[in-house]
């Protein structure tokens, strides 16, 4: 019995593991066409983000200012002040600008792993040297990451916007 062959044991092929072309220190050509297209585009829209996260900065600091000279004029003008409307446009002026400030500098830090990204592409296309190839996809996994998390972080703020809008609907109501 112990020289049959049992029809229900496992195969004995040896598995060799394929060992990733990335791994072995080897792109395709294809592998590097597709970086070689995509390095300007990810260095543009990088720039891009650093010009819109400029804007965005620079348009906070200006309501900033402007609602708080507004609220200075509005204060010396005879009777306006009688009730807490000019406080109303104050408050409203600079969480607006607070809310564009923080968005201005939310928006550079991915515009800056994007740009560093293609930076990075470039500088491996240029040279070869694995360490700019490492850079890049670190760059674009902290890009990922990032944007990641500020999904995550909106995701949890659409309840709280809800409950707020139906609390002030409700009191709204009331008056």
């Amino acid at each position: 019995m112990s020289d049959t062959v049992n029809p229900y044991q496992s195969p004995e092929n040896v598995a060799v593991p394929v060992i990733p072309l990335a791994v072995q220190g080897k792109l395709t050509e294809t592998m590097l066409s597709y970086l070689k297209e995509a390095s300007p585009w990810l260095r543009f829209v990088g720039i891009i983000g650093f010009v819109s996260a400029g804007f965005t900065f620079l348009s906070g600091l200006f309501l900033f200012v402007l609602f708080s000279v507004l609220g200075q004029f509005w204060r010396g003008i005879p009777g306006f002040n009688t009730s807490a409307g000019d406080y109303i446009g104050e408050f409203f002026g600079g969480s607006m600008a607070v809310v564009f400030i923080a968005a201005g500098v939310l928006v550079f830090f991915p515009a800056l792993f994007l740009y560093r990204f293609g930076e990075k592409i470039r500088g491996y296309l240029r040279t070869g040297a694995d360490q700019d190839l490492e850079l890049a996809f670190k760059n674009n996994r902290s890009f990922w990451k990032f944007t990641g998390i500020l999904c995550i972080i909106q995701l949890a703020f659409i309840p709280v916007i809800i409950i707020g809008t139906l609390v002030v609907g409700a009191a709204m109501a009331l008056f």
